[in-house]
């Protein structure tokens, strides 16, 4: 860290306090040069991250888009809004845990179609017919079969311990 001064680039800090908001650290520096103070910000550095859309094109991650869709995918469910809030931020943090600046909108749908299957059946449904493009019964019938295979397996394994 550059004195403001005199340029040094040798200090040492005096003191260190988080920001009242929690969002950065203040410290206070005196140079080792000079011996005059002065008083730096850190904070973490947001990465930006990039959805990579159906059609190639990007734009940037909005975690309030994923929200609104499982709002809609869990009306006149017993889904609380807490619990929602809790999917949007464990989807959130898996797309930035990506060690990636870049995520497909494939890869966003099915972390929200897993998250919903845990909490809800109905609302998991809703937002895989959506999401899939559920184009008639028969593709729809797979889904329910399929999701009604893992329920079946997922209980004979708790059966069988």
């Amino acid at each position: 860290m550059k004195c403001i001064y005199c340029n040094g680039t040798e200090s040492r800090v005096v003191d260190s306090r988080p920001t009242d908001d929690g969002n950065a650290i203040r410290r206070r520096r005196e140079c080792e040069t000079c011996g005059r103070r002065f008083t730096t910000y850190e904070k973490v550095e947001a990465v930006p991250l990039l959805v990579i859309k159906k059609d190639g094109s990007r734009e940037s991650f909005d975690s309030e888009k994923i929200r609104r869709s499982i709002i809609k995918s869990c009306e006149k469910r017993s889904v609380s809004m807490p619990e929602i809030d809790r999917l949007v931020r464990e989807i959130e943090m898996q797309a930035y845990n990506e060690l990636d600046q870049e995520i497909s909108s494939a890869k966003i749908g099915e972390m929200v179609m897993e998250g919903l299957r845990k909490i809800d059946e109905v609302s998991y449904i809703r937002f895989a017919s959506v999401y899939r493009q559920f184009r008639d019964i028969q593709t729809f019938m797979e889904e329910l079969t399929r999701l009604l295979d893992e329920r079946t397996h997922h209980e004979s394994e708790t059966n069988d311990k």
